[in-house]
């Protein structure tokens, strides 16, 4: 049974020292269909961004189905905390951000294995309450201060893609709260606690008739491009590159296009 944990802050992430088990050997090229030919062995850390949550656990069963002697174990949060632990020395085999720039800290800082590549592209959309009680419908909406909203802080890759779609658009927006991560704003719009939140159109679809989810056009001005590499300092080389070979392989692009996600 794979373990994950889930990396809401700095701190928690720290609970994952030592869990990397070291690999016995192996044929990274192993396919992962073919499960009785798979040789690798061990515990895969993965640090994702918090809008894979849902996909990268579909995935990782996946994947340790088809390699029944590997471990996954998922650590979700926003991109740029989980940058910061990885270069403070927090043990992990893999790195999935929301945006390239966070990832390129990681790779500056010398800790990427290999050159990052992009393995899906996303979007933001407005996510609202079921009964959308501000009556909001198109991105101007939030610039009223009268709806009470939700945004990303500035400094993890849903900010950043906020900030870019209201500059666009010309308009000056005042949040009533700013959320760690995507999945912090999602929770305030399904609990009802605020009129809006901008999220990621894969968050909208993830949290199924819990919201009502309105794409605007200005989405486009901000894309975001998903990288991942392993990580220089993986105890477990082999498995973690077949983790990553894997979510570039077409059987993973067919599930995340299917959760919403763009191909690269």
């Amino acid at each position: 049974m794979r373990r994950a944990f889930v990396a809401a802050s700095a701190v928690a992430l720290l609970v994952l020292a030592g869990c990397g088990a070291d690999d016995e050997g192996g044929d990274a090229a192993a396919s992962p269909s073919s499960p009785s030919e798979s040789a690798l062995h061990g515990t895969v850390v993965v640090l994702a961004a918090a809008s894979l949550t849902d996909v990268f656990e579909e995935l990782a069963d996946d994947f340790e189905a088809a390699n029944p002697e590997v471990t996954v174990e998922l650590g979700f949060g926003p991109s740029s905390g989980l940058a910061t632990q990885i270069l403070q020395g927090s043990p992990a085999d893999v790195f999935a951000a929301a945006n390239t720039s966070t990832m390129q800290q990681v790779v500056d800082g010398g800790l990427a294995a290999a050159d990052p590549t992009i393995f899906v592209r996303n979007r933001l959309a407005i996510a609202v309450p079921t009964d959308n009680p501000a009556g909001v419908d198109a991105l101007a909406d939030l610039a009223d201060p009268e709806v009470v909203l939700a945004l990303c802080a500035v400094e993890v890759p849903c900010g950043s893609a906020a900030q870019k779609v209201f500059d666009s658009a010309g308009l000056t927006v005042e949040p009533d709260t700013y959320e760690q991560d995507v999945r912090a704003v999602l929770t305030k719009v399904t609990l009802g606690e605020v009129d809006a939140g901008l999220v990621y159109r894969t968050d909208v679809a993830a949290a199924g008739d819990e919201v009502v989810g309105i794409e605007f056009p200005e989405a486009d001005e901000a894309v975001n491009d998903y990288p991942i590499a392993t990580l220089g300092e993986t105890p477990n080389p082999e498995a973690a590159q077949a983790f990553v070979d894997f979510i570039l392989s077409a059987e993973a692009a067919t599930t995340l296009e299917e959760a919403g996600f763009d191909p690269p």
